[in-house]
């Protein structure tokens, strides 16, 4: 009997196999069946989400602690939609996403005929927030279209790409075709530019570094090229942890007025692995935010380089090669450490946090203490009052300790799928997602998942009766604060109805207690009553 050949699903989960994913993300509907003919028997992990948001969120969080793409399969039309603004928020913060969706068959494709989930162009949608969408018609093309796919996602400025495909062409037979994965080598620094840099880091006495979420994989390398340099390093949000502990290390928001104060007494600049946008630099919209003009800015997106601030040597490469490069060249520039960058960064350390005010440090103070109750934890945070503190200034343990969705596209309902997509990528290492009362009603239905799932995540709700931010925005324009007061469900009881451990606490110390005894997942629901 002669074997049958595979079909385009099962290829393609073959594929994602061959190329290293071990969890995906998703809802199966009547459109995506094939794709899942392949799954069970399959090494992959499947991961069902409430909402295909959920799904989005959780793969954006499983590929920040892993820094692999986080997979997902969606369904038709809706599915896609849910899921574009998780999209959005990979796209901002420079995530690997790959989302593969069905689509109508295709003979139906733009006809407009009112078939079930139908689009008028969904690639074009999906388009709008991926680097790449690609509809895949020719079974034969499946293995070149997912090296294309990674390759996007690998050997540049990482983000969301979308492969959608007809649901009768998933049911195709594939041909035998190879796959392999792209080789991701990023560019290098030329040799005059590595010139220029060298002597422009050989003639400052104040130099500075500016790390971005670009500079997340690379720890060790920044840490060698700063004690060479002896220059200060100020990490934006998604850069915190990767100078943890070092006398070097600035941990706050440029932002901040002393942060700038330190940018502006330079005279070197180095911005590595940042855009320099506006919810890391300028967080309060003051337009303070400046570089002096000797500015090198290494970024591996040349599109980034011609964006915002003008700098005196762009250099387009991958940022651990130009390390790599520099350090092999340290004797031409290097300064040696004399203790004046870590006499500089100690006092922009202590500066940003009398800055930040007293009830922004007493938030930190409780990050801190969570850290110290947990120290392998990672806290994923939503917009609420907690994410904001920490993003002026917070003292993480370690790279990717820290990341939330506060920045960049800035959407809510996203830590709590997002940290149990982290939990599940790095088992054995809890997390605590940092929720606001507001936020967490997007993505509430997600503490089932992390039931399914085990997730070993912890989800802190701080409950200030509303959208407190938008409300003190309000009233600080003049404007009658409305709708800024959603009712809240009683959140241990939702928890409980899942089957999770749950408390309700007023205090900041018993925060603590009940993250140390309470078996995750778990809830705990902090009542803000501004008297603690």
């Amino acid at each position: 009997m002669t074997a049958r050949s595979p079909t385009v699903g099962e290829a393609l989960v073959t594929m994602l196999e061959q190329a290293g994913v071990d969890t995906v993300f998703g809802i199966p509907g009547v459109h995506t069946i094939e794709l899942y003919r392949g799954l069970a028997t399959s090494s992959i992990s499947h991961v069902t989400p409430r909402h295909e948001q959920g799904a989005g969120f959780m793969a954006d969080g499983y590929a920040r602690v892993t820094g692999r793409p986080g997979v997902c399969f969606v369904i038709t039309g809706p599915g896609l939609t849910n899921t574009l603004t998780a999209m959005a928020q990979a796209r901002a913060d420079s995530i690997p996403m790959l989302v593969i969706s069905g689509v109508n068959a295709t003979r139906t494709l733009g006809k407009g005929r009112g078939h079930l989930h139908e689009l008028p162009d969904q690639a074009a949608l999906a388009s709008s927030v991926a680097l790449w969408s690609h509809t895949l018609t020719e079974p034969a093309q499946l293995g070149e279209v997912l090296q294309q796919a990674f390759s996007i996602m690998t050997s540049g400025r990482a983000g969301p790409v979308h492969i959608e495909i007809p649901t009768d062409v998933m049911k195709l037979p594939a041909p035998d075709q190879a796959f392999e994965m792209p080789d991701s080598s990023p560019p290098r620094v030329s040799s005059n530019e590595l010139a220029s840099a060298a002597r422009m880091c050989a003639a400052a006495s104040k130099p500075v570094l500016l790390i971005g979420g670009g500079s997340v994989r690379l720890g060790d390398a920044v840490r060698r090229f700063a004690e060479a340099l002896d220059a200060p390093v100020i990490s934006t949000t998604n850069a915190r942890g990767i100078m943890s502990g070092h006398p070097l290390d600035v941990p706050a928001s440029p932002s901040l007025s002393c942060v700038r104060e330190m940018l502006a007494g330079s005279d070197l600049v180095l911005a590595l692995g940042t855009e320099l946008g506006p919810t890391d630099c300028d967080m309060y919209e003051d337009g303070g935010f400046t570089l002096p003009a000797n500015l090198i800015r290494v970024d591996i997106d040349a599109d980034q380089l011609a964006r915002g601030p003008r700098p005196e040597l762009a250099i387009r490469a991958g940022l651990g090669a130009f390390i790599e490069d520099m350090l092999a060249n340290a004797g031409a520039w290097a300064q040696g450490q004399t203790d004046d960058g870590a006499t500089r960064a100690g006092k922009a350390r202590e500066a940003a946090k009398g800055e930040i005010g007293e009830a922004y440090l007493g938030h930190v103070d409780l990050l801190q203490n969570i850290w110290t109750a947990l120290p392998e934890a990672t806290l994923v945070g939503d917009s609420t009052q907690l994410v904001y503190a920490g993003n002026m200034y917070v003292e993480a343990p370690r790279q990717t300790a820290w990341f939330n969705s506060a920045t960049g596209f800035g959407t809510l309902g996203y830590a709590a799928p997002a940290a149990i997509g982290a939990a599940l990528a790095h088992p054995g290492r809890p997390v605590v997602a940092l929720l606001g009362d507001g936020g967490f009603q997007f993505t509430l239905a997600e503490l089932g998942s992390a039931r399914d799932c085990g997730a070993d995540v912890a989800f802190l709700v701080w409950n200030n009766a509303g959208y407190r931010e938008i409300e003190t925005s309000m009233t600080g324009s003049n404007i009658t604060p409305i709708g800024v007061t959603p009712s809240a469900p009683d959140f241990s009881m939702v928890a409980s109805a899942y089957g999770l451990a749950s408390c309700r606490v007023t205090s900041r110390d018993a925060v603590i207690s009940a993250l140390k005894e309470l078996p995750r997942p778990c809830l705990i629901e902090y009542l803000d009553t501004g008297s603690d």
